[in-house]
């Protein structure tokens, strides 16, 4: 029987490393092989698709044929449209007729199963195996939701960079599923494919004190380059995760430029999110011409990757970003964070699938703004007590580790990680011993605590 997989992919990042994981050989050999692309962007018909961005062309030779998921359940959104049961054997058929499959034994190969427009996919073609891959750094934490048995049996791994040495996904491990590493090699031969194919950084924004020029060598030389590497600023807006409001994640930018100028750089790269609004990068620029160093803000829509290996900077800085360990696994940059305590401090709910990755960043990075730290004493037993706080029901089976983590290692710095609240709920080491949990909330106690409070506070006037 003919197998045709189909490749379900959003960003270009994602579609990288799918190309990887087929020059590396991690998949099976097919007949056919369908990339299927769609644009999850609030008004996609606005924005620019992934078909069009500068290095798609490369990447979509290891594919026999481009399709798009948006034209097919338009005008729905494939972020929400989902399939309703009764409906699936007639989608399926009309899938195979239009992609002219036939009797073909389908296999998928998607990202973020635990959604559409993933989960719908899979949903249409209940006998066909599935494969995950992952981009960042979001399958070291635990499925976001329960997945149907029907659709998480079929699911033989997770396809993931190397980006934390030595630690295994969490992801679908409620299923077994094995975690399968992409080759760096084969990701760095990707990357530096869309680094000669990309567009020209071109003439950048925002300059605090030269002449904000981004135009560079075309000969595989640093582009830009003057007398040191500039340092790399990465922009995520948060505001538009609720993780921050505007006001916030601009006074985050201009911290990344106070913080790089006292690790001594002079010559500052910022690289915005291509969502956020130009605005966002107006109190890093008033910062970089207060300080007297150069600032350039990108507006070219490239990878931080292609950066790295274009502008190959000295120092690469962020909130969270999967950037920030791709830069120092793969490239060998050095990183720091900054805001990640504040992020970590309002996450909600607790659930939220942004905690893994700030715990991994946190632990791992260095504090732009503070003193050196170690890494932590047991990195894999840290992601596996927070995932199963995050997730008990869907890893029941982590308690024991999360307890054993939790009696050795909870201390003044490793409970940020973790909600005394959320300790208390599940009976955890660290929670407020059953006996006592009324008393935060008694009325009289908190009376009693906001006196003291008031009364410490004269006696250190």
């Amino acid at each position: 029987m003919n197998v045709t997989q189909i490749f379900l992919a959003s960003t270009l990042y994602g579609t990288a490393t799918l190309a990887a994981a087929l020059d590396a050989g991690c998949l099976p050999p097919a007949g056919r092989r369908i990339l299927l692309t769609s644009n999850h962007a609030p008004a996609p018909e606005v924005t620019r698709g992934l078909d069009s961005m500068p290095g798609f062309a490369a990447l979509r030779t290891r594919f026999d044929e481009v399709l798009d998921w948006n034209a097919v359940v338009a005008p729905q959104h494939p972020s929400t449209w989902a399939p309703r049961p009764e409906d699936v054997p007639l989608w399926e058929r009309q899938l195979r007729r239009l992609w002219g499959l036939g009797g073909d034994r389908v296999e998928l190969v998607v990202e973020s199963l635990q959604v559409p427009p993933a989960q719908s996919l899979c949903r249409l073609f209940p006998g066909a195996a599935i494969d995950v891959y992952a981009d960042g750094l979001m399958s070291y934490g635990p499925t976001r939701f329960r997945i149907d048995p029907q659709i998480g049996m079929r699911v033989r791994r997770v396809l993931h960079l190397d980006l934390v040495p030595g630690l295994e996904p969490l992801l679908l491990t409620e299923f077994g599923v094995r975690g399968e590493l992409v080759p760096a090699p084969a990701v760095l031969k990707v990357l530096a494919e869309l680094a000669d194919l990309a567009e020209p950084l071109g003439p950048s924004t925002g300059d605090g004190s030269g002449d904000g020029s981004g135009e560079g060598a075309g000969d595989g030389s640093r582009e830009g380059a003057g007398e040191e590497p500039p340092a790399l600023l990465l922009g995520q807006y948060l505001s538009a995760l609720e993780l921050m409001s505007p006001d916030e994640e601009e006074e985050l930018h201009a911290a990344m430029v106070r913080g790089a100028y006292e690790w001594g750089h002079r010559d500052l790269v910022f690289k915005p999110h291509p969502s956020a609004p130009g605005a966002y990068a107006r109190r890093a620029v008033a910062e970089a011409g207060r300080l007297g160093v150069r600032l350039r803000v990108l507006d070219a829509p490239v990878l931080a990757e292609t950066l790295y290996q274009r502008l190959r900077p000295a120092l690469v800085v962020g909130c969270f970003s999967t950037g920030l360990l791709t830069a120092r696994a793969l490239y060998g940059i050095p990183v720091a964070r900054t805001g990640t305590g504040a992020v970590l401090g309002r996450l909600a709910p607790y659930q939220n699938s942004n905690r893994i990755p700030l715990t991994l960043v946190d632990a791992l990075v260095p504090d732009l703004d503070g003193p050196p730290q170690d890494p932590p004493a047991d990195l894999p037993g840290l992601v596996a007590a927070v995932g199963f706080t995050m997730q008990p029901r869907i890893l029941p089976d982590r308690r024991a580790a999360a307890e054993a983590y939790l009696a050795r290692h909870l201390n003044p710095y490793t409970r940020r990680y973790f909600g005394r609240r959320r300790l208390t709920a599940l009976g955890l080491p660290g929670g407020i011993p059953r006996r006592l949990a009324f008393l935060p909330r008694h009325r009289a106690v908190r009376r009693a605590a906001h006196r003291l409070r008031r009364r410490l506070g004269r006696l250190g006037a």
